[in-house]
């Protein structure tokens, strides 16, 4: 058995995150990185300016180390202005930003000892108590649940896929067989509604 690394361990798989929620952006046009997908307005540049924000406020805040500055949308007033990008603000701006965030993070992971404690300062005081592990686990848990929500985002917008640039993790096919497989799931979704009524 080969003995591992916790933070080594930790700190790959927040990284694979952060690089597939990025890659989502590539070779994309500022309007599809902005514009909104879903009927509660989720785009792929918002989802990254949000993990910043997380990011920053977990593996930052919560230990006494705020990364110096507070994000540009931190204190506009706005509801969700973390979830999406203002015409205003730039792709290079965002992804600069959590590209620091990454930098200022590794380094509370790092300087710190997993069992190392703070405080949430957005979570009620008695239960705001975490663990630097605690921490990396959430920011990771997040990250990949919105590399997700990015991965769709970005099937909806121009048909592209995969988990990072060198592995899509899908089923081999072209086109005609992933026509074939939609229609197959969609057979399947109608027969067992029909079934139901």
């Amino acid at each position: 058995m080969t003995v591992s690394d916790a933070k080594a361990d930790l700190r790959r798989y927040l990284q694979y995150a952060r690089d597939a929620l990025v890659w989502k952006l590539d070779g994309l046009g500022e309007y599809d990185i902005r514009r909104p997908l879903t009927p509660t307005g989720t785009n792929l540049l918002g989802l990254v300016k949000h993990v910043t924000g997380a990011e920053r406020g977990y593996l930052g805040d919560t230990f006494g180390r705020p990364a110096g500055g507070q994000l540009p949308w931190a204190d506009s007033g706005e509801p969700n202005a973390d979830m999406w990008a203002t015409a205003e603000e730039s792709r290079e701006q965002i992804v600069g930003l959590y590209r620091q965030t990454w930098a200022h993070s590794d380094a509370t992971i790092d300087a710190l000892p997993l069992d190392a404690v703070g405080r949430v300062p957005w979570w009620p005081s008695a239960v705001s108590e975490v663990t630097l592990n605690h921490a990396v686990i959430r920011v990771i848990a997040d990250t990949h649940r919105h590399a997700g929500h990015a991965d769709i985002l970005r099937e909806l917008v121009d048909g592209a896929v995969g988990m990072n640039e060198g592995n899509t993790s899908m089923a081999p096919g072209d086109a005609a067989w992933w026509e074939s497989y939609r229609g197959r799931v969609e057979r399947a979704a109608e027969e067992a509604a029909g079934r139901d009524a």
